[in-house]
């Protein structure tokens, strides 16, 4: 089995101290960088834009794992292609055209993903599935750190991964929101391979230690 990945969430970072912060996920266990953009449409709150990017991009020796909660995504692959983010991943609910959105992230040179929000059904990606390389299974309702676990998301968890082997994909299946130790033996158990973890990370005592647990937990 593969370790998994983690990708602390940066939108837990302290922001006076960001190049320390970035620099210590450089340093841990941590497999990515994980960045949520919000718009304050799409979701109800703003979070920071390409400025903050390009400087967490200058400082971040590991890949940058970007989220888009923002209507019309389209605008901005370009964007954060040249910024150098590494995986993008857009909400399918932002999306009126998904499969033109996926081929033009893959055009940019880079990986693409989508997010499901905790009321939309995991069926839904049945006939995209094969075109990405990465699911989004939102845990709470995208748009504030800090928020209680959505518990019906192992079960979306368990269907999406039971697709993915029917259609012979190579699909990551990733989880935000409520991520900690409480939960993730259980979230690797159904199957998930990247958990998403802001609070529990950034708000610990020691959170490169915080990571390195993250990463070792098992299935057992």
């Amino acid at each position: 089995m593969n370790q998994i990945k983690i990708a602390p969430s940066l939108l837990a970072a302290d922001f006076g101290n960001l190049q320390r912060d970035v620099e210590m996920v450089n340093q841990s266990e941590a497999t990515w960088h994980h960045l949520d953009i919000m718009d304050g449409v799409f979701v109800p709150n703003i979070s920071y834009g390409m400025p903050i990017v390009k400087t967490i991009s200058k400082f971040a020796s590991k890949p940058l794992d970007t989220h888009l909660m923002i209507v019309d995504p389209d605008r901005y692959i370009q964007t954060f292609a040249d910024l150098g983010v590494y995986m993008l991943t857009v909400h399918y609910e932002a999306c009126t055209h998904l499969h033109r959105t996926i081929q033009a992230i893959k055009a940019a040179g880079m990986k693409a993903g989508v997010a499901l929000n905790p009321h939309t059904n995991v069926e839904l990606l049945k006939n995209i599935i094969g075109d990405l390389d990465l699911v989004l299974i939102m845990s709470v309702n995208p748009g504030f750190g800090g928020q209680s676990f959505i518990l019906n998301t192992y079960e979306k968890i368990r269907t999406l991964k039971q697709m993915i082997k029917e259609n012979k994909a190579s699909t990551l299946i990733e989880v935000d929101g409520g991520v900690s130790m409480d939960n993730a033996g259980k979230l690797i158990e159904a199957g998930a391979d990247v958990l998403v973890a802001g609070s529990s990370v950034f708000r610990s005592k020691n959170p490169s230690e915080t990571i390195a647990e993250l990463a070792q937990v098992s299935i057992s």
